[in-house]
C-alpha cells in the first residue's frame, strides 16, 4: 500500500481565472486551506465493489485515492474527504473519525467523509467480500482494516498543508452526460434502464440535476490549491475487473493540465440514486474506460467554462455540524427470514438470482441496523458565512430530494455530497417512487417518506447554521 502527498505550493501562470475586485476579501477573517491525497488502491486479488458483486480484481486501470481539503477560519477547522470507493460501511466511518480525532485538530463531527460511489473501487461490506475465495477474502479483510488509517492520513496531511488562501464558488451547467434511469413504460410499470430505443418507453419518471458545482481555492499568491467539483451522476461507467477511479480520474487529469499538478481536484457525487450515463435514445454508446474518459472530459470542460465566472467568497464564519436522524425503516424481518437470507447469500454466484441477493442483503441489514424500527442516519453541513454550504447526506439518494434541498437552502451556493453521513444506507428513493417499484425501491432499507425525513433534517440544519442579522 502506498501513501503519498505530492503537492507543493507554486504560482500558476497558465490561465487567469479570477475577475474579483482586488482587496475584496481583506475585511474577512483569515481563511486558510490545505489539501492532500493518499493512494488507497487495494491489492490485486481483493474484492471489487461492483454493486452486489464479488468480482476479484485482476489489475489497476487508475489509482484510487482519499482526497482531503481542510479549511480554517478563526481556529475553527473542517474537512471534506472524497474516497474512491463504492460506499463507506458504518464501522469504517466510525473508525476513521476516531483516528482523525486522535491525529488532527479537526473535530470528527466537522468532517464530511464521502464515497464517490465508484463501482470499480473496493467492496467495503463484509457480507460480500466474505463470500469470495479464501485469498481474496483475506486481502479484503486486511484492506478494510487499513482503510480508516489511510483516509485519516489524508486529513492529517491536508491539515499540515494549511496556508493563507482565497475561496471562490460558482455553478456550471452540463445536461448531455446524465440521464434519469427510471422509465415509465406503456403498460404503466416503471423500470430501471429499460433498454435502448425500447418502443415501450413513454418517458423518464423524473429529472436530472445539470448543475456543476465548483469550489476553487487558491493560495495568497494566486497558486491553484484545490477545485472541488459536485455533480449528480452515478460513478458506475467502468465495469470489468480492474480497479478504476472512473470518470473522476479523467476530470482530475484534464483540470491538472490547465491548472497544474499542484492543484487537487476533489469530486463529490451529487444526489444520483436514479441518475446514470445511459442514453436510451441511442442505439449504442462507448463503454468502459473510453466512455468514462469521454464523460470526464465533458465534465472538466464545464468546470473550465465556469472558472472565469467564479465569485469570491469572503466568509465571516466557518460553521460545521453533524446531526443524527432516525429514519423510518421497513418492517423488521423475522429470525426465520434472516436465516433464509444468509442461506441465499451463501449461494451468491452459484444459484441465487440477483433479485434474491438484493432481498437477502436488505433483510440482513435491517436486522442489524433497524431493530428499533428506524435506521440510524446522519446529515452534515459545513457553512462558509452566508454564501456557501456543503451538505453531507447518507446513501444513494434520488435527485428530486437533492433539488428540493438546494431550492430550500438559505445559502447562495449549496452543494450536496451523497454517500456521506455515518455510512451507507443503500438507495434512498423519494416517496413518489415507492408505489412505482423497480430496482432502487427493491434495494431500499427505508420506509416511504424516509428520504424526505433526511432531506428535511438537512434543510433544517442549513437553516440553523445560516448567520442571520
Amino acid at each position: 500500500m502506498r501513501i503519498r502527498s505530492r503537492f507543493a505550493a507554486f504560482t500558476i501562470g497558465v490561465y487567469v481565472i479570477m475577475s474579483a475586485t482586488p482587496g475584496a476579501q481583506t475585511d474577512a477573517p483569515a481563511f486558510r486551506a490545505g489539501r492532500a491525497k493518499v493512494v488507497i488502491t487495494p491489492p490485486i486479488g481483493s474484492v471489487m465493489g461492483n454493486s452486489y458483486g464479488i468480482t476479484v480484481a485482476t489489475g489497476v486501470a487508475s489509482d484510487l485515492h482519499a482526497k482531503a481539503v481542510v479549511v480554517e477560519i478563526d481556529g475553527v477547522k473542517a474537512a471534506i474527504v472524497a474516497c474512491d470507493v463504492i460506499s463507506l460501511h458504518p464501522p469504517i466511518v466510525r473508525a476513521t473519525r476516531e483516528l482523525i480525532a486522535s491525529r488532527t485538530g479537526v473535530r470528527p463531527d466537522h468532517v464530511i467523509l464521502a464515497a464517490t460511489h465508484c463501482h470499480a473501487g473496493p467492496q467495503t461490506h463484509p457480507l460480500f467480500y466474505t463470500l469470495a475465495t479464501t485469498e481474496a477474502r483475506q486481502l479484503s479483510v486486511r484492506y478494510s482494516e487499513t482503510l480508516p488509517g489511510l483516509i485519516a492520513e489524508s486529513v492529517r496531511l491536508a491539515e499540515a498543508d494549511l496556508q493563507p488562501a482565497r475561496l471562490f464558488a460558482g455553478r456550471g451547467h452540463e445536461d448531455t452526460i446524465s440521464f434519469n434511469r427510471r422509465a415509465l413504460l406503456r403498460d404503466g410499470t416503471v423500470k430501471m434502464n429499460p433498454g435502448r430505443q425500447n418502443p415501450a418507453i413513454v418517458r423518464a419518471t423524473g429529472p436530472i440535476d445539470p448543475e456543476v458545482g465548483v469550489i476553487y481555492i487558491e493560495s495568497a499568491s494566486g497558486a491553484a490549491l484545490a477545485t472541488i467539483v459536485n455533480f449528480a451522476l452515478h460513478v458506475a461507467v467502468v465495469g470489468g475487473n480492474r480497479f478504476s477511479a472512473d470518470y473522476p480520474h479523467t476530470l482530475a487529469e484534464v483540470l491538472s493540465r490547465v491548472k497544474g499538478d499542484a492543484m487537487l481536484t476533489l469530486f463529490i457525487n451529487g444526489m444520483s440514486g436514479n441518475i446514470n450515463h445511459i442514453d436510451w435514445s441511442r442505439s449504442h454508446q462507448l463503454s468502459g474506460e473510453a466512455e468514462a474518459a469521454r464523460i470526464g472530459a465533458i465534465l472538466a470542460a464545464a468546470v473550465l467554462k465556469t472558472y472565469p465566472n467564479l465569485q469570491p467568497i469572503a466568509p465571516s464564519t466557518l460553521r460545521a455540524a453533524s446531526r443524527p436522524v432516525a429514519v423510518p425503516a421497513l418492517p423488521l424481518p423475522s429470525v426465520e427470514q434472516v436465516n433464509q437470507a444468509r442461506l441465499t447469500l451463501a449461494r451468491h454466484g452459484s444459484g441465487a438470482t440477483f433479485p434474491q441477493v438484493i432481498q437477502a442483503w436488505r433483510t440482513i441489514d435491517l436486522a442489524e441496523y433497524a431493530a428499533t424500527g428506524t435506521w440510524p442516519g446522519e446529515v452534515q453541513t459545513i457553512a462558509f458565512g452566508r454564501d456557501l454550504a456543503l451538505v453531507g447526506y447518507p446513501g444513494d439518494s434520488f435527485v428530486e430530494l437533492g433539488l428540493a434541498m438546494k431550492q430550500n437552502s438559505p445559502f447562495g451556493y449549496t452543494f450536496i455530497a451523497e454517500q456521506s453521513g455515518n455510512g451507507s444506507i443503500s438507495y434512498i428513493p423519494n416517496e413518489k417512487a415507492f408505489p412505482e417499484g423497480s430496482y432502487e425501491v427493491d434495494s431500499a432499507r427505508i420506509a416511504p417518506g424516509g428520504g424526505e425525513t433526511l432531506a428535511t433534517a438537512a434543510t433544517r440544519l442549513l437553516t440553523e447554521l445560516f448567520p442571520r442579522p
